[in-house]
């Protein structure tokens, strides 16, 4: 081991699964600083923890701006996230200085599909309802409409954004006897053949779907996109699930389309803000169903998402190969 004079500096924005920890530990190039909380780093202790660091090991939650590539200053090499998404990092910024970037891409596919396919059913299915009705006393004798959702068999699915993690939820859905795969997005996608999808416009998709998924990035041609006009165009029995990003939705638009009955029912992992505030609007509709971001939260999952931050970040720090390297 070097002397801890020659120990490269990583800041670690979070309390982060051991995997990742034991990795960094035993690499004995680097001189860990710990943000040691459950919770986000306060922004002015993420500027002064990230002062001459070599590597930053940062989560969804953490805005990594000007500011912060400044303050860290010339020695960082890496920023390695522990998360798929990368709109919270100002990429133009990263790459004009030459800093590589981490991420985790496959290894939360199967874990976000599973989550995104227990949403769509229990928010059409009606089973948080379901559930409050047994314990409040709601449930009395056999009803042939009560509680009413919506199958699968025989529907449309659409999905928006038929990337690693859209196609593994169509996968999944395809067995409960959907009839038709439609998919919008930026351009046709080769494996969708497998499972007879249809690459559609998006108006077309919006307006025939039975259950619209969206799992597309955020982007400035998504954020916002699913507004007033997107819902109106929805069958009003079409059930609304997104476990992308919050922002691709507008929530006052969506909340209109619940609470008017413009569309059946709406399922979401992710929201504007995160968390929502309890007294958010969409929290008081029967027929929307929110989720606090665990797209991903299983310990499996979880696990193997932090061994890959550090190994990202050990690659950055020492100038090789990193298993997931965002080009960019």
């Amino acid at each position: 081991m070097q002397s801890v004079g020659k120990l490269m500096k990583v800041f670690v924005t979070r309390r982060i699964p051991q995997e990742g920890m034991k990795i960094l530990s035993a690499a004995g190039v680097c001189e860990v600083c710990l943000w040691d909380s459950d919770e986000p780093v306060p922004r002015s202790e993420l500027l002064k923890g990230v002062q001459g660091a070599h590597g930053l090991l940062c989560l969804l939650s953490d805005k990594i701006d000007v500011e912060v590539l400044d303050a860290a200053g010339p020695n960082l090499k890496v920023i390695s996230t522990l998360s798929v998404g990368f709109d919270h990092m100002a990429l133009d910024e990263i790459k004009k200085r030459g800093i590589r970037v981490g991420y985790t891409p496959d290894v939360l596919t199967d874990a976000t599909a599973e989550l995104t396919v227990a949403l769509l059913l229990a928010t059409a299915r009606r089973l948080p309802e379901g559930v409050e009705e047994v314990k409040n006393g709601g449930w009395s004798s056999w009803k042939p409409l009560w509680l009413c959702g919506y199958g699968l068999s025989g529907s449309t699915v659409g999905v928006i954004g038929l990337g690693r993690i859209g196609m593994a939820i169509a996968r999944r859905l395809m067995p409960f006897g959907v009839k038709r795969l439609l998919y919008a997005g930026r351009r046709v996608k080769p494996e969708a053949a497998e499972l007879n999808g249809e690459f559609v416009p998006l108006d077309t998709l919006v307006s025939e779907s039975d259950f619209i998924v969206v799992s597309c990035s955020l982007t400035p041609e998504t954020q916002g996109m699913c507004d007033k006009a997107f819902f109106s165009n929805m069958k009003n029995t079409a059930v609304f699930v997104n476990s992308s990003r919050g922002a691709v939705v507008n929530q006052e638009d969506l909340y209109e389309a619940l609470k008017s009955g413009q569309i059946a029912a709406a399922g979401l992992d992710v929201t504007t803000p995160e968390p929502l505030p309890t007294n958010h609007p969409l929290l008081t509709l029967k027929n929307c169903v929110v989720l606090p971001h665990i797209g991903s939260a299983t310990y499996s999952t979880r696990g193997i998402m932090s061994a890959l931050t550090a190994r990202n970040l050990l690659g950055g720090l020492q100038g090789t190969d990193m298993p997931s390297e965002l080009t960019f």
